[in-house]
């Protein structure tokens, strides 16, 4: 199956005030050029890692980890924005985090709603070089590291709700990958956690164990 997938512009003039809600909208269009069974950010996935997916060696993940650099390094050059790229790959998932030595406007790509859709960009551009869907993690200036601690304090809501006598206390629709952070939380927490709903509507419901 034949895709188009959408590249950073090559435009001379670039607002970099812009590049934000240039990222999220590419992003909308990526979605809708992409056929029905074409694998996205999130479908086809279990929390499980590696449920429905072959396990990929270090060497597949940090190619994957490459190539997503290459994108991404594409993009910063085109945007006129500083940054510097470090690869990882572990719990069969290639990481990919964007920081900056100095004070830069890095910061315009780092906005949660940006951050996953530049993500997904970056999967789909992976997946068109090796032909295998990418579960690649993308953090630019530190926007996973707050988004944790914002999980974090979701489920400290969630389970003081539920060992204060709630049944159960439901969070909001999120991706695996967070997903998977809730549920180690939950667990540290000696409660349960299980997904429930479809699509972007999954989301996590805690109860007592």
């Amino acid at each position: 199956m034949s895709e188009t997938i959408p590249q950073p512009s090559t435009d001379a003039d670039v607002d970099t005030a812009d590049v934000d809600t240039d990222v999220v909208e590419t992003a909308d269009v990526a979605r809708n050029t992409i056929a029905d069974g074409a694998v996205s950010a999130e479908v086809g996935l279990a929390d499980a890692s590696g449920s429905s997916d072959a396990v990929r060696t270090v060497t597949q993940l940090e190619e994957e980890g490459e190539i997503a650099a290459d994108y991404i390094e594409e993009l910063l050059d085109i945007t006129d924005l500083d940054g510097d790229i470090d690869i990882d790959a572990r719990d069969g998932r290639a990481y990919l985090s964007v920081n900056s030595s100095q004070e830069s406007n890095l910061r315009l790509l780092s906005k949660p709603e940006t951050v996953n859709a530049l993500q997904e960009l970056t999967r789909i551009a992976v997946q068109a070089k090796t032909g295998v869907f990418s579960r690649l993690i993308l953090d630019v200036g530190g926007s996973r590291q707050a988004r944790e601690a914002e999980l974090a304090q979701l489920v400290e809501r969630a389970a003081e709700r539920v060992e204060g006598g709630a049944q159960s206390a439901s969070l909001p629709s999120m991706s695996s990958y967070e997903r998977k952070l809730v549920h180690d939380l939950v667990a540290a927490r000696g409660l349960v956690s299980q997904s429930e709903g479809e699509g972007s509507d999954r989301h996590t419901v805690i109860t007592r164990a």
